[in-house]
């Protein structure tokens, strides 16, 4: 399909979707929430699928909200079941967390607002060393959304996750990577590179177990030791009764690389 405010492009399993609208920092109107949805919701489902990659088109991975478009509803603020995290930010959050595809955020530039959220609420964040990551809302009156005030903590801690959000200060690439928010930050030369071979790797890998391991680092937030081991258990039978383990057990047994297919 054409979209307007996105681009999309599947080679050898790997999905890539590219915020398009650089001339406004790939900022979020309702039509571009109402696209990367739809593409989101396909690509989870589609089997062919094997990775996601989500990265923006020019200087910006994202730059959260379109104000431009809220400019004339200053006055008219709707009930939370009504607005736009209720719609939106809140449900593309899900597609993220919720898919059973690893989910790659190659951040290339600013990541502000909700946009830095959206990126931090990927599997894997990999950040160009020019990118910078910005918790832009007590700028304009706001708190952090598109789950930012769950992720941030848990992330880099409290005192950290306070003082981003407060001062709204512009954390770049290299000390994301040394406190923890992100997982790596690559030379602006490298980048492009470095994030396709990682995402042909984990498209090789068995895909179905790596949904299993999301699954388990998720919950592991919410419960205790008993409850981890116990979902540990239930999620290693499926493990164990999928095509790719004996596949795995086969190849090593070979001595042979091993063909998964993500079931």
């Amino acid at each position: 399909m054409t979209w307007e405010t996105i681009q999309t492009q599947v080679h050898q399993g790997v999905a890539t979707l590219s915020f398009n609208r650089p001339d406004s920092l790939n900022s979020f109107n309702r039509q571009m929430h109402e696209e990367v949805q739809q593409v989101l919701k396909n690509w989870n489902t589609d089997p062919d699928i094997r990775v996601i990659v989500i990265r923006g088109n020019g200087r910006a991975f994202s730059a959260g909200q379109d104000l431009k478009e809220r400019a004339g509803q200053l006055g008219n603020v709707p009930l939370p079941p009504q607005g736009s995290l209720a719609k939106y930010y809140n449900p593309l959050i899900n597609l993220i967390r919720q898919s059973p595809k690893p989910v790659i955020a190659a951040v290339n530039g600013v990541a502000a607002g909700a946009g830095a959220n959206i990126a931090l609420a990927c599997d894997l964040v990999i950040a160009k060393e020019s990118a910078r990551f910005i918790q832009a809302f007590s700028k304009i009156g706001l708190i952090p959304d598109a789950g930012g005030t769950w992720m941030l903590p848990r992330l880099i801690g409290y005192a950290r996750a306070m003082a981003l959000t407060f001062l709204g200060e512009p954390v770049h690439a290299k000390e994301a990577a040394e406190m923890g928010m992100i997982w790596k930050m690559l030379p602006d030369t490298e980048f492009d590179a470095y994030i396709d071979d990682i995402a042909q790797r984990l498209a090789q890998q068995p895909t179905y177990a790596l949904a299993l391991t999301k699954q388990a680092l998720q919950r592991s937030a919410e419960n205790n030791i008993d409850q981890q081991l116990e979902l540990e258990q239930n999620l290693q039978y499926l493990a164990l009764s999928s095509q790719d383990y004996k596949e795995g057990v086969q190849a090593f047994i070979e001595k042979r690389p091993a063909q998964f297919t993500g079931c």
